[in-house]
């Protein structure tokens, strides 16, 4: 298989059955979330194998074309939109689906995979879990919102209609506004997804209690004991 990202992965056991690709979010990298996989307190059994991958660098227009990890160019920002490139987002949902195959080919197959994104990062996570051809097991999105709403529309698959969704935002977001999030999350809603939506008082980023919340929605979807 070639054309893969280059990823920290890390293991909580030998032979995993399960795997969560998380993607980061604009100008960070995939170290930026692998610290958090202790934090989850995740049990031994099953095994879960965390992939980070690092994004390409590229210029990102709305930074005067700074050249950085991106998922996708960001034409422009403003309060409660985005103008983005769709294209990147099409070729990031490409390299994902290529790291999920690679999971298939270790032995874990789709149903057992889920993605996780924080950001931008979350962005293409939603994207390509609404759109992917065989059942996942979950999309976890962090601060992000849904940049190719007509993308979702005209390309959802049946598969993944039913796919569980834990949507987190801080309230104090000025990056990622909260009523991009809502707005996803309530797009999702009237589409009759099942989404599992949190909001804490921070800004741009995680907190303890999110961190608390993600680890325990993975255990269910695992089912595996808290250690």
């Amino acid at each position: 298989m070639t054309d893969l990202l280059d990823c920290i992965e890390i293991e909580t056991s030998a032979n995993p059955a399960f795997a969560v690709i998380w993607l980061h979010g604009l100008g960070a990298d995939g170290g930026d979330f692998a610290p958090v996989v202790p934090e989850l307190r995740l049990a031994p059994s099953p095994g879960v194998r965390f992939i980070f991958p690092h994004a390409p660098y590229a210029p990102v227009t709305c930074n005067g074309g700074y050249v950085m990890r991106s998922w996708y160019d960001i034409l422009s920002l403003e309060p409660h939109s985005r103008r983005i490139d769709e294209a990147g987002i099409v070729a990031s949902r490409a390299a994902v689906r290529r790291l999920i195959e690679r999971e298939n080919a270790r032995g874990i197959p789709a149903e057992n995979i889920m993605l996780a994104g924080f950001s931008q990062g979350g962005a293409v996570a939603y994207t390509t879990a609404l759109t992917h051809p065989e059942a996942l097991a979950g999309v976890i999105a962090l601060s992000t919102y849904l940049p190719a709403a007509d993308l979702v529309e005209a390309e959802a698959t049946p598969a993944n209609r039913g796919i569980p969704v834990l949507s987190m935002h801080g309230s104090l977001d000025d990056v990622v506004s909260p009523a991009l999030g809502r707005a996803a999350r309530d797009f999702l809603k009237q589409r009759g997804y099942a989404v599992a939506w949190h909001e804490y008082p921070m800004p741009h980023a995680v907190c303890a209690a999110e961190i608390d919340a993600i680890g325990a929605w993975l255990r269910t979807r695992f089912n595996s004991d808290e250690k």
